[in-house]
């Protein structure tokens, strides 16, 4: 697993994340003694983003444009010291089209500002395993918008290939969006080997519930 550069820029924070600790905010000054149901909180902060108009998102996308500024300024002055960064990774071609995320990871894109929000000291591989538990909790009806949105996106990605691997196109990044796109990449393998403890261990605890019903009869 890598080890975390503290001298690493914060990474940029999305509209979408200035929303929800706007609601956090608002929560804690009409509630200061009520605890939070993250799942319900999360639910809720979505609901209301899709609900406001374009005009009433434009204070959060600024704020999320400045800070986006922030951070590809500050990553452009970044190097990574020796030692950090995942070994025997293969070196990247930074004007290849990006990889599609998966239905699941579309779904934490939406919802990981709030978990991030939620609990602020969470580390990667915890969050992921919050974001694994909402996910194992959503109906196939909830799923469905994610998977549709990730289908568009492989399509999407299946013809930027067949144009990046023909030479017909060049698929080019803003200074710093690199390292911005080396992070991403690695929260969402971070996630994933998340997801998979999960699942590991709840297939544990089936197991060993199941040997327990069997030794009680």
């Amino acid at each position: 697993m890598m080890r975390k550069d503290v001298n690493k820029p914060k990474g940029k924070t999305s509209a979408y994340a200035f929303f929800v600790q706007t609601c956090r905010e608002e929560h804690r000054k009409k509630h200061p003694e009520q605890s939070v149901n993250f799942a319900e909180f999360s639910k809720k902060c979505s609901e209301r983003w899709k609900g406001l108009t374009a005009n009433d998102k434009k204070c959060f996308e600024d704020m999320a444009k400045t800070d986006k500024v922030r951070y590809n300024r500050e990553m452009v002055d970044y190097t990574p010291p020796k030692g950090f960064g995942k070994r025997g990774r293969k070196r990247k071609d930074p004007n290849a089209p990006k990889r599609p995320p998966s239905a699941f990871f579309v779904f934490c894109g939406e919802y990981r500002p709030s978990v991030k929000q939620q609990f602020p000291g969470l580390s990667i591989g915890d969050c992921a395993k919050k974001l694994g538990e909402l996910w194992g909790k959503q109906t196939q009806s909830d799923k469905l918008p994610y998977e549709e949105k990730a289908q568009k996106l492989r399509e999407k990605y299946d013809r930027d290939m067949v144009a990046y691997r023909g030479g017909g196109t060049t698929f080019s990044r803003t200074p710093g969006s690199s390292a911005q796109a080396e992070e991403e990449e690695e929260e969402v393998e971070e996630e994933e080997e998340g997801r998979r403890k999960m699942m590991r261990g709840m297939m544990m605890m089936m197991k060993r519930t199941s040997r327990q019903r069997e030794r009680d009869r």
